[in-house]
Protein backbone atom coordinates (compact mmCIF):
# COMPACT_ATOMS: atom_id res chain seq x y z
CA UNK A 1 0.00 0.00 0.00
CA UNK A 2 1.32 3.09 -0.76
CA UNK A 3 0.39 5.53 1.84
CA UNK A 4 -0.72 9.18 1.88
CA UNK A 5 -2.16 9.71 5.21
CA UNK A 6 0.95 10.04 7.31
CA UNK A 7 2.35 13.56 7.74
CA UNK A 8 5.39 12.68 8.31
CA UNK A 9 6.32 15.31 5.96
CA UNK A 10 10.42 14.78 6.02
CA UNK A 11 9.67 11.08 6.40
CA UNK A 12 11.47 11.13 9.66
CA UNK A 13 11.19 8.13 12.00
CA UNK A 14 12.81 6.97 14.91
CA UNK A 15 13.23 3.19 15.72
CA UNK A 16 13.49 1.81 19.09
CA UNK A 17 17.52 0.54 18.31
CA UNK A 18 18.17 4.38 17.56
CA UNK A 19 16.92 5.72 20.60
CA UNK A 20 19.72 3.96 23.01
CA UNK A 21 18.98 2.87 26.47
CA UNK A 22 17.22 4.48 29.09
CA UNK A 23 16.59 3.61 32.92
CA UNK A 24 13.00 4.70 32.62
CA UNK A 25 10.56 5.99 30.32
CA UNK A 26 9.48 8.90 32.74
CA UNK A 27 11.18 10.05 36.53
CA UNK A 28 7.73 9.86 37.68
CA UNK A 29 7.62 13.55 38.77
CA UNK A 30 6.55 16.83 36.84
CA UNK A 31 8.66 18.80 34.76
CA UNK A 32 7.77 21.48 37.73
CA UNK A 33 9.69 19.34 40.06
CA UNK A 34 12.30 18.22 37.51
CA UNK A 35 13.19 18.73 33.93
CA UNK A 36 12.82 14.97 32.47
CA UNK A 37 16.61 14.01 30.83
CA UNK A 38 17.51 15.80 28.01
CA UNK A 39 14.63 18.14 28.19
CA UNK A 40 16.73 21.03 28.41
CA UNK A 41 18.69 20.62 25.77
CA UNK A 42 16.18 19.83 23.23
CA UNK A 43 14.29 23.19 24.20
CA UNK A 44 17.65 25.37 23.76
CA UNK A 45 17.99 23.41 20.60
CA UNK A 46 14.72 24.31 19.31
CA UNK A 47 14.23 27.83 20.59
CA UNK A 48 17.86 28.13 18.03
CA UNK A 49 16.11 26.75 15.56
CA UNK A 50 13.30 28.97 15.42
CA UNK A 51 14.84 32.25 15.91
CA UNK A 52 13.70 32.70 19.32
CA UNK A 53 15.16 33.55 23.00
CA UNK A 54 13.79 30.38 24.68
CA UNK A 55 11.54 27.72 24.30
CA UNK A 56 10.01 24.86 27.11
CA UNK A 57 8.44 21.37 25.93
CA UNK A 58 5.11 19.75 26.51
CA UNK A 59 3.48 16.40 26.08
CA UNK A 60 1.18 17.84 23.38
CA UNK A 61 -0.13 21.14 21.64
CA UNK A 62 -3.10 20.44 23.38
CA UNK A 63 -1.13 20.87 27.18
CA UNK A 64 0.51 23.85 25.39
CA UNK A 65 -2.22 25.74 24.41
CA UNK A 66 -4.83 25.31 27.69
CA UNK A 67 -1.50 26.54 29.38
CA UNK A 68 -0.68 29.15 27.44
CA UNK A 69 -4.51 30.78 26.51
CA UNK A 70 -4.66 30.41 31.05
CA UNK A 71 -1.98 32.39 31.53
CA UNK A 72 -2.56 35.08 28.84
CA UNK A 73 -6.09 35.41 29.91
CA UNK A 74 -5.35 36.88 33.26
CA UNK A 75 -4.13 39.91 31.30
CA UNK A 76 -6.55 42.63 29.43
CA UNK A 77 -6.88 41.09 26.14
CA UNK A 78 -9.27 40.50 23.46
CA UNK A 79 -8.93 37.31 21.36
CA UNK A 80 -8.99 37.90 17.73
CA UNK A 81 -8.98 34.30 15.86
CA UNK A 82 -8.18 33.71 12.29
CA UNK A 83 -10.88 31.58 10.91
CA UNK A 84 -8.31 29.19 9.89
CA UNK A 85 -6.45 28.64 12.91
CA UNK A 86 -6.54 24.61 13.94
CA UNK A 87 -9.26 23.44 16.15
CA UNK A 88 -6.65 22.61 19.12
CA UNK A 89 -5.70 25.92 19.55
CA UNK A 90 -9.35 27.27 19.00
CA UNK A 91 -9.86 24.75 22.45
CA UNK A 92 -6.73 26.60 24.18
CA UNK A 93 -8.44 29.97 22.54
CA UNK A 94 -12.00 28.62 24.07
CA UNK A 95 -10.63 28.36 27.26
CA UNK A 96 -9.30 32.45 27.87
CA UNK A 97 -12.94 32.84 26.26
CA UNK A 98 -14.45 30.74 29.52
CA UNK A 99 -12.52 32.63 31.89
CA UNK A 100 -14.00 36.24 30.47
CA UNK A 101 -11.73 37.19 27.55
CA UNK A 102 -14.30 38.67 24.51
CA UNK A 103 -13.32 36.73 21.38
CA UNK A 104 -14.04 36.92 17.44
CA UNK A 105 -13.19 35.15 14.53
CA UNK A 106 -12.21 37.30 11.34
CA UNK A 107 -11.97 35.38 7.54
CA UNK A 108 -8.91 33.22 7.32
CA UNK A 109 -6.16 35.31 6.18
CA UNK A 110 -8.32 39.13 6.53
CA UNK A 111 -5.18 41.07 7.94
CA UNK A 112 -7.70 44.44 7.29
CA UNK A 113 -10.10 42.96 9.42
CA UNK A 114 -7.63 42.02 12.16
CA UNK A 115 -6.60 45.35 12.20
CA UNK A 116 -9.88 46.76 12.48
CA UNK A 117 -11.11 44.24 15.41
CA UNK A 118 -7.82 45.36 17.15
CA UNK A 119 -8.50 49.06 16.51
CA UNK A 120 -12.18 48.55 17.89
CA UNK A 121 -10.98 46.80 21.33
CA UNK A 122 -7.81 48.91 22.10
CA UNK A 123 -10.66 51.83 22.08
CA UNK A 124 -12.12 49.85 24.90
CA UNK A 125 -9.27 49.04 26.93
CA UNK A 126 -8.68 45.64 25.30
CA UNK A 127 -4.83 44.90 23.77
CA UNK A 128 -5.39 42.59 20.99
CA UNK A 129 -4.17 38.34 21.31
CA UNK A 130 -4.24 37.42 17.27
CA UNK A 131 -4.15 33.84 17.28
CA UNK A 132 -3.33 31.74 13.41
CA UNK A 133 -1.82 28.84 11.80
CA UNK A 134 2.06 29.11 10.62
CA UNK A 135 0.20 27.24 7.64
CA UNK A 136 -3.30 25.89 6.76
CA UNK A 137 -3.24 23.06 4.66
CA UNK A 138 -5.06 23.18 1.46
CA UNK A 139 -4.64 26.73 1.37
CA UNK A 140 -2.32 28.09 -1.72
CA UNK A 141 -0.11 30.47 1.00
CA UNK A 142 0.57 31.03 4.82
CA UNK A 143 -1.56 33.86 6.29
CA UNK A 144 0.20 37.53 6.26
CA UNK A 145 1.79 36.72 9.93
CA UNK A 146 4.00 39.71 9.81
CA UNK A 147 0.75 42.08 9.40
CA UNK A 148 -0.92 39.76 11.87
CA UNK A 149 2.60 40.54 14.17
CA UNK A 150 2.63 44.29 12.95
CA UNK A 151 -1.04 45.01 14.76
CA UNK A 152 -0.26 42.97 17.78
CA UNK A 153 2.69 45.09 18.30
CA UNK A 154 1.25 48.13 17.45
CA UNK A 155 -1.68 47.20 20.33
CA UNK A 156 0.73 46.03 22.50
CA UNK A 157 -0.63 42.86 22.30
CA UNK A 158 0.74 39.07 21.40
CA UNK A 159 0.58 37.35 17.82
CA UNK A 160 0.18 33.59 18.80
CA UNK A 161 0.72 30.90 16.16
CA UNK A 162 0.31 27.47 15.85
CA UNK A 163 3.64 25.82 13.30
CA UNK A 164 2.62 22.82 13.65
CA UNK A 165 2.53 22.40 9.94
CA UNK A 166 5.50 24.64 9.18
CA UNK A 167 7.96 23.46 11.82
CA UNK A 168 10.88 21.58 10.08
CA UNK A 169 9.54 22.05 6.43
CA UNK A 170 9.85 25.70 5.92
CA UNK A 171 11.80 28.44 6.83
CA UNK A 172 15.64 28.74 6.98
CA UNK A 173 16.51 25.36 8.41
CA UNK A 174 13.05 24.29 8.58
CA UNK A 175 12.70 26.54 11.68
CA UNK A 176 9.21 27.80 10.39
CA UNK A 177 7.21 30.60 10.24
CA UNK A 178 9.49 33.14 12.77
CA UNK A 179 13.03 32.68 10.92
CA UNK A 180 10.61 32.85 7.28
CA UNK A 181 8.47 35.83 7.99
CA UNK A 182 10.87 37.46 9.64
CA UNK A 183 8.69 37.93 12.99
CA UNK A 184 10.44 39.62 16.11
CA UNK A 185 9.49 40.89 19.12
CA UNK A 186 8.14 40.08 22.62
CA UNK A 187 4.68 39.59 21.68
CA UNK A 188 5.11 36.40 19.26
CA UNK A 189 4.52 33.22 20.51
CA UNK A 190 4.73 29.90 18.93
CA UNK A 191 3.43 26.50 19.37
CA UNK A 192 3.83 23.14 17.57
CA UNK A 193 3.92 19.25 17.78
CA UNK A 194 7.40 18.01 16.44
CA UNK A 195 4.94 15.11 15.44
CA UNK A 196 4.89 16.02 11.92
CA UNK A 197 7.69 16.72 10.05
CA UNK A 198 10.39 16.00 13.10
CA UNK A 199 8.18 12.71 13.93
CA UNK A 200 8.78 13.38 17.32
CA UNK A 201 5.68 13.02 19.88
CA UNK A 202 5.69 16.12 21.71
CA UNK A 203 5.31 19.42 21.76
CA UNK A 204 7.24 23.15 22.28
CA UNK A 205 6.56 26.36 22.96
CA UNK A 206 9.00 29.39 22.07
CA UNK A 207 9.31 32.99 22.17
CA UNK A 208 10.97 35.53 24.62
CA UNK A 209 13.09 34.53 27.91
CA UNK A 210 10.57 37.08 29.32
CA UNK A 211 6.82 35.19 28.59
CA UNK A 212 8.59 32.02 28.87
CA UNK A 213 9.88 32.02 32.45
CA UNK A 214 6.20 33.23 33.25
CA UNK A 215 4.79 30.84 31.24
CA UNK A 216 6.63 27.70 32.94
CA UNK A 217 5.94 29.44 36.28
CA UNK A 218 1.90 29.44 35.87
CA UNK A 219 1.92 26.18 33.70
CA UNK A 220 -0.34 23.42 35.29
CA UNK A 221 0.75 20.57 33.29
CA UNK A 222 3.87 20.94 34.15
CA UNK A 223 2.67 20.51 38.30
CA UNK A 224 -0.45 17.96 37.37
CA UNK A 225 1.17 15.90 34.51
CA UNK A 226 4.04 13.65 33.09
CA UNK A 227 6.42 15.79 31.05
CA UNK A 228 7.15 14.35 27.62
CA UNK A 229 8.89 10.93 27.93
CA UNK A 230 12.57 10.00 27.21
CA UNK A 231 11.97 8.08 24.07
CA UNK A 232 10.40 11.34 22.87
CA UNK A 233 12.69 13.42 23.82
CA UNK A 234 15.50 11.23 22.33
CA UNK A 235 13.71 11.02 19.16
CA UNK A 236 13.27 15.39 18.88
CA UNK A 237 17.57 14.93 19.39
CA UNK A 238 17.74 12.70 16.67
CA UNK A 239 15.09 14.54 14.82
CA UNK A 240 17.44 17.97 15.31
CA UNK A 241 20.93 16.08 14.55
CA UNK A 242 19.45 14.34 11.04
CA UNK A 243 17.87 18.08 10.25
CA UNK A 244 21.20 19.52 10.72
CA UNK A 245 22.96 16.71 8.70
CA UNK A 246 20.31 16.24 5.98
CA UNK A 247 17.47 18.26 6.90
CA UNK A 248 17.53 20.76 3.27
CA UNK A 249 18.69 17.73 1.29
CA UNK A 250 15.13 16.19 2.65
CA UNK A 251 13.08 19.30 2.49
CA UNK A 252 14.56 19.90 -1.56
CA UNK A 253 13.56 16.27 -2.00
CA UNK A 254 10.06 17.03 -0.21
CA UNK A 255 9.04 20.33 -2.95
CA UNK A 256 10.54 17.80 -5.67
CA UNK A 257 7.83 15.42 -5.04
CA UNK A 258 5.10 18.12 -4.49
CA UNK A 259 6.07 19.68 -8.48
CA UNK A 260 5.77 15.99 -9.83
CA UNK A 261 2.36 15.87 -8.57
CA UNK A 262 0.87 18.98 -9.20
CA UNK A 263 2.76 18.64 -12.48
CA UNK A 264 0.70 15.18 -13.25
CA UNK A 265 -2.38 16.41 -12.26
CA UNK A 266 -1.88 19.49 -14.24
CA UNK A 267 -1.34 17.16 -17.49
CA UNK A 268 -4.28 15.31 -16.58
CA UNK A 269 -6.20 18.63 -16.66
CA UNK A 270 -7.33 17.84 -12.83
CA UNK A 271 -7.08 20.28 -10.25
CA UNK A 272 -4.79 19.65 -6.77
CA UNK A 273 -5.32 22.47 -4.12
CA UNK A 274 -2.42 23.31 -1.19
CA UNK A 275 0.64 24.77 -3.34
CA UNK A 276 3.36 24.06 -2.77
CA UNK A 277 3.31 22.28 0.70
CA UNK A 278 2.86 18.55 0.39
CA UNK A 279 -1.20 18.43 1.78
CA UNK A 280 -2.52 18.69 -1.53
CA UNK A 281 -6.24 17.90 -1.79
CA UNK A 282 -7.96 17.30 -5.23
CA UNK A 283 -11.36 18.34 -5.17
CA UNK A 284 -14.36 16.51 -6.91
CA UNK A 285 -17.23 17.54 -8.70
CA UNK A 286 -20.81 16.22 -7.35
CA UNK A 287 -21.16 13.84 -10.20
CA UNK A 288 -18.28 11.91 -8.10
CA UNK A 289 -18.76 9.31 -6.13
CA UNK A 290 -16.07 10.10 -3.74
CA UNK A 291 -16.69 7.12 -1.58
CA UNK A 292 -16.34 4.66 -4.12
CA UNK A 293 -13.52 6.92 -5.46
CA UNK A 294 -12.01 6.26 -2.40
CA UNK A 295 -12.55 2.40 -1.98
CA UNK A 296 -11.40 2.42 -5.76
CA UNK A 297 -8.04 3.59 -5.03
CA UNK A 298 -7.09 1.34 -1.57
CA UNK A 299 -7.95 -1.71 -4.33
CA UNK A 300 -5.65 0.04 -6.49
CA UNK A 301 -2.99 0.33 -3.50
CA UNK A 302 -2.97 3.68 -2.94
CA UNK A 303 -4.53 4.78 0.60
CA UNK A 304 -5.18 8.59 0.72
CA UNK A 305 -7.92 10.88 3.24
CA UNK A 306 -11.40 11.01 1.92
CA UNK A 307 -13.22 14.53 3.13
CA UNK A 308 -16.18 16.18 2.23
CA UNK A 309 -16.06 17.20 -1.43
CA UNK A 310 -12.57 16.30 -2.01
CA UNK A 311 -9.43 13.42 -1.44
CA UNK A 312 -6.48 14.48 0.07
CA UNK A 313 -2.99 12.97 -0.16
CA UNK A 314 -0.28 13.81 2.10
CA UNK A 315 3.01 13.98 0.10
CA UNK A 316 6.48 12.96 2.06
CA UNK A 317 9.94 12.99 1.36
CA UNK A 318 10.47 8.95 1.36
CA UNK A 319 8.04 8.44 -1.30
CA UNK A 320 9.62 7.58 -4.46
CA UNK A 321 8.91 8.78 -7.84
CA UNK A 322 7.37 5.73 -8.91
CA UNK A 323 4.94 6.09 -5.89
CA UNK A 324 3.80 9.27 -6.71
CA UNK A 325 3.41 8.05 -10.72
CA UNK A 326 1.72 5.02 -9.28
CA UNK A 327 -0.85 7.39 -7.31
CA UNK A 328 -1.59 9.50 -10.12
CA UNK A 329 -2.19 6.62 -12.80
CA UNK A 330 -4.70 5.41 -9.99
CA UNK A 331 -6.19 8.52 -9.39
CA UNK A 332 -6.94 8.67 -13.25
CA UNK A 333 -8.77 5.45 -13.53
CA UNK A 334 -10.73 5.57 -10.55
CA UNK A 335 -12.18 9.01 -11.82
CA UNK A 336 -13.05 7.87 -14.71
CA UNK A 337 -14.84 4.90 -12.75
CA UNK A 338 -16.29 6.95 -10.02
CA UNK A 339 -18.13 9.50 -12.12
Amino acid sequence: MADFTSALYLGLRHPGAALGDWDALTLGKPAALQEPPGGVALAAGLAALQGCQAASLLPSTLHLFWDLFGLLAQERLALLVDAGAYPIARWGAERAAALGLPMQLFGRGDAPAAGRLARRWRDAGRRPLILADGYCPGAERAPPLAQYAAIASAGGGYLVLDDTQVLGLLGPGGGGSVPLHRLAGPGVLVGASLAKGFGAPLAVLAGSAALLRRFEAHSGTRVHTSPPSTAAIRAGARALRLNRQCGDALRALLRQRVAQWRGALARLGVASRGGAFPVQSVPLERAVDAAALHAGLRRSGVDSVLGSGALTFLLRADHTPADIDGAVAALQYHLLEAT
